[in-house]
């Protein structure tokens, strides 16, 4: 029971920036989902249509930009770095490592157990690796990615200028 408690105090605790960056995440895959079909199938045969892995790593690239800023400015601004390279190379590092995540299941679903099924693709890949991969996203992006607090500005309650 105690562990059930302290996991949902933690979850009370992080609610706010767990909806922020639910809703970047949501951003980002907008911009990676539609930049996709666009870049193949904008006007019926879009700039990358004969190239859909280009077009693929064209549109995930910048889903994870976007993503990136959206954490940086919003979801975790008052623990983004200084060093913003850094923090961009380990964005991208976690991205990646979230990415091997997600492979995970629909490599066991789809090879090791033979369901290659459109729905089973689907769940292995889209509910359950794109879940593991989340949470190990917020965990590494808390905990590795947005860690320097940021200094506030000094308070001025109860001081008058003369």
């Amino acid at each position: 029971m105690a562990l059930i408690r302290r996991w949902l105090d933690g979850l009370r605790r992080h609610s706010l920036r767990l909806t922020k960056y639910g809703l970047v995440g949501i951003a980002g895959f907008v911009v990676d989902v539609g930049g996709f079909n666009l870049l193949r199938f904008a006007g019926g045969h879009g700039p990358l249509y004969d190239m859909p892995l280009a077009a693929k790593a064209i549109s995930t690239a910048m889903g994870v930009v976007v993503a990136w800023l959206g954490h940086r400015y919003w979801t975790f601004r008052e623990n983004r770095r200084f060093a913003v390279h850094r923090e961009f190379v380990g964005f991208v590092v976690v991205s990646l490592i979230g990415l091997g995540i997600s492979l995970v299941p629909l490599a066991i679903s789809h090879h090791a157990l033979g369901l290659r099924s459109a729905l089973a693709d689907n769940i292995s890949a889209n509910i359950i690796g794109l879940g593991l991969a989340t949470a190990f996203r917020y965990w590494a992006m808390h905990t590795r990615v947005f860690t320097e607090v940021r200094p506030t500005a000094p308070e001025t309650v109860g001081t008058r200028p003369l």
